[in-house]
């Protein structure tokens, strides 16, 4: 897996989102057609564990989260921006998702959940706001933005 590859991955999962509307619907159509377990799920769930190893995703540090963008949003990811964290029972900045967010939560501890939620997808609306949390262990979650838009706010 390569960066390049992981682009590749992502892009076929994107062109079913581009133009959807980022509401409790996708969010349930997400986890109805590539649920936890699915090969989707754990194509990505494997392409994100590869790049932690190698060191190409998660490459920033930063308040005991490990972070980074690795794709930015183009014609090739339907205008989506892809980001990968990796944090372990921590709060993480609040911000605004100006055009909404997709997450896909990959629990590397058993019993860790993002946001309260388990393994699966979890889509916020535009304009939504949230202060991302993991708790009970730790996770990896893939961000989808929109057009790469996010507004971190100050505390």
């Amino acid at each position: 897996m390569s960066p390049d590859e992981f682009e590749r991955l992502i892009s076929g999962v994107t062109e079913h989102l581009a133009g959807r509307t980022l509401d409790d619907a996708l969010e349930r159509w997400l986890n109805a057609n590539w649920p936890a377990g699915s090969p989707t799920f754990e194509a990505l769930a494997h392409a994100c564990h590869t790049g932690v190893e190698e060191g190409w995703l998660c490459n920033r540090e930063a308040g005991g989260i490990r972070y980074g963008r690795i794709v930015k949003p183009t014609p090739r990811t339907h205008d989506f921006s892809v980001d990968v964290v990796r944090m372990e029972d921590v709060a993480g900045p609040h911000h605004v998702h100006p055009n909404g967010e997709i997450d896909l939560i990959m629990p590397v501890s058993a019993a860790a959940t993002f946001d309260g939620r388990p393994a699966g997808w979890c889509v916020y609306g535009p304009g939504s706001a949230h202060r991302p949390t993991v708790e009970h262990g730790q996770a990896l979650v893939l961000y989808l933005l929109p057009q790469g838009a996010i507004d971190f706010t100050r505390p």
